[in-house]
C-alpha cells in the first residue's frame, strides 16, 4: 500500500512539474494548442463548401460569330467549376495569361466551328489547362470536357432534326448508354470530407512527434533528466508518464473536439457509430506519443530526435494511403506502411467510417496502434541512463 502511495504521489509530483513548464514555455502553447487548432480552423475553413468552385479560365472564340458558340461559351461559364473571366483574341495571349497566373485554362473555339458542325465536317474544340496546378487543371478539364460533349450532341440533334427525326428518336442515337455513376463512400464529391478526415490527425500527429520529442529532449539538453527522477523516486516510467500525462489528455481533448465537430456539427459520414472512431483516436494520441517517446529515447540527443520524429511524420503524408494508393506501391513499401499510426488510423476511418464494417475488421489495426505503445518499453533502460550520465554536447 505504501509503494502505490508513494507512486501515486510521485506521479502526481511529475505532472505538477511539467504543467508548469507547460503553461510557461510558449514552444509548448504552440505545439499543444495553438498549430492544431489554427490547423483545424484553416482547412474546415478552406473546403467549407466541400470543394473549390469558380476557377478562373478563358475563352478564345475565332467563331464569334455564331449563335452556336456563343451558347457553348454560355454553358461553359454556368458550370460549377469554371468561370469564363476574359475573352482572348488569340492562343498567344491566352497562353500568356496561364503562365501569369491570371487563369488555369482556356477554351479554344475554331473559326468556321458552327458551319463544319452543322455540315458534319467534325470540327476540332480545343483546351488547355495548367497542369501545375493539379486540383484546378482537372476540374477545368472536367468542364471542358463536359462542353465538348454536350456541343457535339447539340450539333447531332440539328442534324437529325433536319433529317426528320423526333426527338425520342434522336436521343438514343446521341445516347446510346446512359451512365449512372455512384461514388461510394462519398457520392458528394466532398473535398473537405476527404481530406479533412486524415490531414487534421496527420498534422495533429506530426505535433504530437515534435512536441513529445522536445519535452522528453529538453530534459537531457537542460541537464534537468536526474531532478526529473529524483522527483519520481527514480522510476523511470512514473517520470515519462507524470511527464507526458498533460499532452496525452490536452491531444486526446482535442482529437474527440475533432471527431464532434467532424461528424457530430458537419455531418461527415459516420456509418458505425461514434465509438470507434472515438477508440480508434484515443489509440492513435497514444501510439503516436509512444513512438515520438521511442525516437527520442533511441537518439538521446534532442536536434535527432526531432529530426527523425520530422522525418517520420512528413513520410506518413505519402505511404499512409490517402494520398496515393498503397496497393499501387512496391510491395517493400506496402509492408513499410504498417510502420505508420497514420496507415492504421486510416484504415479504421475507412472502414468505420466510411463503409460501416463491424469492428472485428479493423481488429489488425486497433491491435497495430496498441503494439505502437509497447515500442517505449524497449528503450526506456536507454533513456534512464540518458538522463542520469548523458551530458549534451551542442
Amino acid at each position: 500500500m505504501g509503494l502505490m502511495v508513494n507512486g501515486s504521489s510521485s506521479l502526481s509530483s511529475v505532472f505538477k512539474r511539467e504543467c508548469r513548464r507547460l503553461a510557461t514555455d510558449w514552444i509548448y502553447l504552440f505545439g499543444l494548442l495553438f498549430a492544431p487548432v489554427l490547423a483545424f480552423i484553416f482547412f474546415s475553413t478552406v473546403m467549407w463548401e466541400g470543394s473549390p468552385t469558380e476557377y478562373p479560365v478563358g475563352v478564345v472564340n475565332m467563331d464569334s460569330q455564331s449563335a452556336t458558340s456563343r451558347n457553348l461559351v454560355r454553358t461553359l461559364d454556368a458550370f460549377q467549376m469554371t468561370h469564363v473571366v476574359e475573352h482572348f483574341t488569340d492562343i498567344a495571349h491566352a497562353t500568356a495569361a496561364i503562365q501569369e497566373g491570371q487563369i488555369y485554362g482556356f477554351y479554344y473555339i475554331p473559326r468556321g466551328f458552327s458551319a463544319d458542325a452543322n455540315s458534319q465536317k467534325q470540327p476540332k474544340l480545343s483546351f488547355y489547362t495548367n497542369n501545375s496546378v493539379l486540383l484546378a487543371a482537372s476540374m477545368g478539364m472536367k468542364d471542358f470536357k463536359m462542353g465538348s460533349e454536350l456541343a457535339s450532341a447539340s450539333a447531332q440533334r440539328q442534324v437529325l432534326r433536319a433529317r426528320g427525326y423526333t426527338d425520342d428518336q434522336i436521343l438514343p442515337l446521341i445516347q446510346p448508354m446512359v451512365i449512372d455513376v455512384h461514388p461510394i463512400g462519398n457520392p458528394w464529391i466532398n473535398y473537405g470530407m476527404y481530406l479533412n478526415n486524415m490531414l487534421l490527425p496527420a498534422i495533429m500527429m506530426m505535433m504530437i512527434f515534435l512536441m513529445t520529442t522536445y519535452a522528453v529532449g529538453i530534459e537531457i539538453k537542460e541537464g534537468s533528466g536526474r531532478e526529473l527522477l529524483e522527483k519520481a523516486n527514480y522510476n523511470i516510467v512514473t517520470a515519462i508518464g507524470g511527464k507526458l500525462l498533460p499532452q496525452t489528455l490536452i491531444y486526446s481533448m482535442l482529437g474527440l473536439l475533432y471527431l464532434a465537430i467532424l461528424y457530430g456539427y458537419l455531418h461527415y459520414p459516420l456509418n458505425n457509430g461514434f465509438f470507434p472512431m472515438v477508440l480508434a483516436m484515443l489509440f492513435f494520441v497514444l501510439a503516436s506519443q509512444a513512438l515520438g517517446l521511442f525516437f527520442i529515447a533511441m537518439i538521446p540527443t534532442l536536434r535527432l530526435g526531432m529530426s527523425v520524429a520530422t522525418l517520420w511524420a512528413v513520410l506518413s503524408f505519402s505511404i499512409s494511403g490517402f494520398t496515393f494508393p498503397v496497393m499501387a506501391m512496391h510491395p517493400t513499401l506496402q509492408g513499410l506502411a504498417n510502420l505508420f499510426p497514420l496507415r492504421h488510423y486510416y484504415q479504421i476511418y475507412t472502414d468505420q467510417a466510411l463503409n460501416g464494417y463491424p469492428m472485428i475488421y479493423s481488429s489488425w489495426s486497433y491491435l497495430a496502434l496498441l503494439l505502437f505503445m509497447l515500442l517505449p518499453l524497449f528503450a526506456l533502460k536507454r533513456l534512464n541512463k540518458a538522463y542520469l550520465y548523458y551530458k549534451y554536447i551542442a
